[in-house]
C-alpha cells in the first residue's frame, strides 16, 4: 500500500458503516466524527447483505449493483494493520489476515477471483467492504490476499477480478437471512451449498454450478471464508496499462471523447463486443508504469470524464 493510498483511505476514513447504518451509504473525504468503531477482539461479525445507494467520494459517483457477470481488469492494493479489526462496510470485522478485500460497487458478501496478471497467481476472496477511492484502483485487499499474490511490498498489482454467480448467490442468501451458519442453515440455499455441521470451524467445499476447481474455506461466525489456497492460472495478452476514458455504443460519441483528452496522451478508439452490443472504447496508452497512469487518470478525470478508469489487456 503506497503512502498516498493510505493517507487518501484516513482521509475518506474507510467510508465504513455501523450496524446500525440507517441503509444510506454515507461517504465523506475529511473530519469523519469521532473515532472509527473498534470491534471487540477476536470477534468475527456476521454482517449483513448489502449493496447500496449510489454514492459520491470526491466528485466521481459509483453505483452499487448485484453485477454477477462482473469481469474487470486494473490496479489492485491493499490495507492492513491500520485498519484490523475494525468495521466493515457491511458490519463484518475486517481482518487484515483473511482472505477478504473493498470493491467500489460489488454486492457485500460475495466471492470473487483476483488474478495478478503479472506472475498468474489467483486466489478467491470475500467482498465485505467499500473502497478503494484512491482514483485508479479496482480493488483493497487484505494484507493476507496481497502477500499469497506476490505484491504485499510493492503495493499494487495488476489484476483480473471475476464474480464466482452461484457462490456469491449463496453466501448473499445467508446473510440474507442473517443466520448463525453458513448458508441459511434450514434450508434457504441448495444442499449443495449447506455448511457442513460438525463445529464452528468446519472445513467446506462450495462447488461452482458449472463445474470446475470447487472454492473451499471456513465457516466462522456465520461467515464463509475462502481458504488461503493460491491457483496457478495462465495469463496471456501484453498486460500493458491504459486509461480508459470512456465507451460508447455510437462512434460520434467516442470521437468527441477522444478530441477532448487527445492533448494528454496517445488517444485511441478500439471496437469491442459485450453480447451483441458493439463498443467504441476510447484510450489513452499504452502507459509504462502505475505510477504514471495514475497521473494521466487524474488529468482524463479532471476535464470532467469522471467515469474513466485503468484497465490492463
Amino acid at each position: 500500500m503506497t503512502g498516498e493510498e493510505a493517507a487518501m483511505r484516513r482521509n475518506v476514513c474507510r467510508n465504513r458503516l455501523t450496524a446500525a447504518a440507517l441503509g444510506i451509504l454515507v461517504l465523506v473525504l475529511t473530519a469523519c466524527a469521532g473515532p472509527r468503531e473498534k470491534a471487540p477482539a477476536f470477534g468475527l461479525g456476521s454482517g449483513t447483505y448489502k449493496v447500496g445507494k449510489p454514492y459520491q467520494v470526491a466528485g466521481i459517483w459509483y453505483y452499487p449493483a448485484e453485477d454477477y457477470a462482473y469481469d474487470e481488469t486494473g490496479i489492485a492494493s491493499w490495507y492492513g494493520p491500520g485498519f484490523h479489526q475494525d468495521r466493515t462496510a457491511n458490519g463484518e470485522i475486517f481482518d487484515q489476515n483473511q482472505m477478504s478485500a473493498a470493491h467500489k460497487t460489488l454486492p457485500m458478501p460475495s466471492l470473487v477471483r483476483v488474478t495478478n496478471l503479472d506472475n498468474g497467481r489467483s486466489i478467491v476472496v470475500r467482498i465485505n467492504d467499500r473502497g478503494p477511492f484512491v482514483n485508479g484502483r479496482i480493488i483493497d485487499m487484505s494484507w493476507r490476499c496481497a502477500q499469497l499474490l506476490g505484491f504485499d511490498r510493492v503495493g499494487t498489482a495488476k489484476v483480473r477480478v471475476q464474480i464466482l454467480a452461484g457462490e456469491s448467490r449463496a453466501i448473499a442468501a445467508a446473510a440474507r437471512a442473517n443466520t448463525q451458519t453458513a448458508y441459511g442453515g434450514g434450508g434457504a440455499a441448495p444442499t449443495a451449498m449447506v455448511a457442513a455441521s460438525a463445529g464452528p470451524m468446519a472445513v467446506e467445499t462450495l462447488p461452482p454450478p458449472q463445474g470446475g476447481a470447487p472454492v473451499s474455506g471456513t465457516t466462522v461466525g456465520g461467515r464463509f471464508l475462502p481458504a488461503p489456497e493460491v491457483a496457478q492460472r495462465p495469463v496471456s495478452g501484453s498486460r500493458q496499462i491504459y486509461v480508459q476514458a470512456g465507451a460508447f455504443t455510437q462512434y460520434n460519441n467516442a470521437s468527441r471523447l477522444r478530441d477532448r483528452v487527445a492533448t494528454i496522451a496517445p488517444t485511441t478508439i478500439s471496437q469491442t463486443r459485450v453480447g451483441q452490443t458493439r463498443f467504441f472504447r476510447v484510450r489513452l496508452g499504452p502507459i509504462e508504469s502505475v505510477a504514471k497512469a495514475d497521473g494521466i487518470l487524474s488529468q482524463v478525470i479532471g476535464t470532467g470524464t469522471t467515469t474513466a478508469r485503468l484497465v490492463v489487456d
